[in-house]
Order: C-alpha cells, then sequence, then structure tokens
C-alpha cells in the first residue's frame, strides 16, 4: 500500500444514492442512467473488514469492462462507460477519485437470482454436493472430489436475497416459477455462453474459472446482463498449472484474508479482526495479478 493509492472505504457523491451493498454504491445519474461504484471495501464470511484493499475497486470496474466489451456482440448488456477524464463532464462526475472505479450503466430491473455456472466442484457446491448429491436439484455423478472438474459446465442458479439473508441455492422450475419460462431459458442460455467463452479466454492466459455468478436485469423487457462480469470477486479464478483435485486450490482473489481469518479465533460475526498490512498487500496484489493475467495488460495507473 502507499500513501498514492488509499483505499476508498466510502462514497460521497452529491447525487441520490439508491443502494450501498458490501462493495459497490449504486447513485442514481437521471431516469435511466445508474452509476456503479466499486469500493475498496472487502468482505469475508459475510463480515466488511473494516481496512479496505487498494485498487480493488478499480480491478473489479476495467475487469468488468474487458469482459462488457468482448461480448457485447453475443449478450446484451447495460454497460455504458467506465467514468474517466474523457467523459467525466458528460456524466457531472468530475472528482478524478472516482475515475477507473464506476461504471455509468443503464437502469436495469435486476432479475431477482443469481445465474451460477459451475465448471469445477468447489465452495458451496461441493458442500451441497457432499451433504445431498446435488447442487441446485441437480443431480451430480458418485464419487467427485473437492475441486473435480465436471464432465460439463453446470447452470446452479441462486435466488438472489436482500442482506442480511444468504442467497439460497434454487432448481430451474423455481426459477421459472419467479420469472416465468421465457426469461428463465434466456438467462441460463446467455449465463452458459458467458461462461464457456470467458473459461476458454482465461485458460489461454493459464487461469481456470472454476465457477462465476453473473446477474441479469430487463431493459426495456430484455434481459441484459448487469453488475460484473468474471471478476475475482463473482468467480474463482484458479492457476491452471497448480491445479490438483481432491484439495482447495489457490486463487486469484481474497485467498490471503481468508487464510489469515481462519488462523484466529474469531467466530465470524462482526466486529471484524484487524488486518496486518502484509495481508491487506498481498490481497491487493492477487486482484491486481488476475487483471494483468486475464487482460495481457497491467492495470493503468490511478487517476490520483
Amino acid at each position: 500500500m502507499t500513501a498514492s493509492t488509499p483505499p476508498m472505504l466510502t462514497t460521497d457523491l452529491d447525487l441520490p444514492k439508491l443502494h450501498q451493498g458490501k462493495v459497490r454504491d449504486v447513485y442514481e445519474l437521471g431516469a435511466d442512467r445508474l452509476l456503479l461504484v466499486a469500493s475498496d471495501r472487502v468482505s469475508a464470511f459475510d463480515v466488511v473488514m473494516g481496512e479496505g484493499v487498494p485498487r480493488k475497486g478499480e480491478v473489479l470496474t476495467r475487469l468488468s469492462q474487458f469482459w462488457y466489451d468482448k461480448t457485447t456482440a453475443v449478450v446484451p448488456n447495460g454497460f455504458i462507460a467506465v467514468l474517466d477524464a474523457t467523459n467525466a463532464e458528460e456524466f457531472g462526475v468530475t472528482d478524478p477519485r472516482y475515475f477507473g472505479r464506476s461504471m455509468v450503466m443503464r437502469r436495469a430491473e435486476v432479475l431477482p437470482v443469481e445465474c451460477v455456472v459451475r465448471g469445477y466442484l468447489a465452495g458451496s457446491g461441493w458442500k451441497d454436493y457432499q451433504r445431498s448429491m446435488s447442487v441446485s436439484g441437480v443431480p451430480f455423478p458418485i464419487g467427485l472430489q473437492m475441486a473435480s472438474r465436471l464432465d460439463e459446465p453446470v447452470f446452479t442458479p441462486s435466488f438472489k436475497a436482500e442482506p442480511p439473508a444468504h442467497d439460497e441455492p434454487i432448481s430451474y422450475a423455481r426459477v421459472e416459477e419467479l420469472i416465468g419460462a421465457e426469461y428463465a431459458n434466456a438467462i441460463k442460455v446467455r449465463s452458459m455462453a458467458l461462461y464457456g467463452f470467458g473459461a476458454q479466454q482465461c485458460r489461454q492466459r493459464g487461469i481456470i474459472v472454476a465457477d462465476t455468478k453473473f446477474e441479469f436485469g430487463l431493459i426495456n423487457g430484455e434481459p441484459c446482463l448487469v453488475d460484473e462480469v468474471l471478476t475475482p470477486d463473482s468467480s474463482r479464478f484458479w492457476p491452471a498449472d497448480q491445479y490438483e483435485p481432491g484439495r482447495d486450490q489457490p486463487s486469484f482473489d481474497k485467498q490471503p484474508l481468508r487464510d489469515y481469518l481462519e488462523s484466529l479465533p474469531w467466530e465470524k460475526t462482526p466486529p471484524p479482526p484487524m488486518l496486518p498490512a502484509q495481508v491487506v498487500e498481498e490481497t491487493s496484489a492477487r486482484y491486481q495479478e488476475a487483471y494483468r493475467l486475464i487482460t495481457g495488460e497491467p492495470l493503468p495507473p490511478p487517476a490520483v
């Protein structure tokens, strides 16, 4: 961490704030546009830490832009631009602290479904498999291990619950009940296509996309991709050269932070423990390395 890149933990734009999440603050930009500001807040075990991870928000925003640009011809989305010096006057936000970490998006009616696609068995999917040999109502084969590669990617949706409730795995039939068969089919097909494309692109860069989640919203009645896309916060990225089924995998995300917290006698409830500077720095480095590997370019220098 350097003095030139302090983490952004709070936002204070002179705009109507519609929502504050664990990481993103959503502001209104007129009748049909939103500004999604990715802070440097970081959470673990559903608890937001007191310290931020420098440049994390920039990684999430710029990596999402990378994928939006690559997939816009295939899957419709609500992305308009990343806020920077060239468009700040147009959007009415000229504070350079928000450049590179804020996305201008079309306003959408967000569908209450987390579109999770799994190519490998990990995380909550592994826990569900151990309990029932199924995930979101989809039966899985006998004999799989932690981190096993699946024969084909699987769509395992969740119901998008409002905090402090947790998202709950649901069946595809429940998705149809929630949003209708036509929209359910559209978001499933588009999620599978996005995962397939992203996984192939990342594999060429030495990264396995074990699983990921997408969010869709209706824009003029069309299910469009919204929010972040294939980032270390929404995806499980593993280094391909270290992959070995049957164990936890190293990953390009907040693994140093989780590993540190697991070593403490902390009950995973607020308030969180203080994070050592080394843990924060290692986590920041993981996010920036994921960006570099996926895009082939280092993260652009901060605006301030």
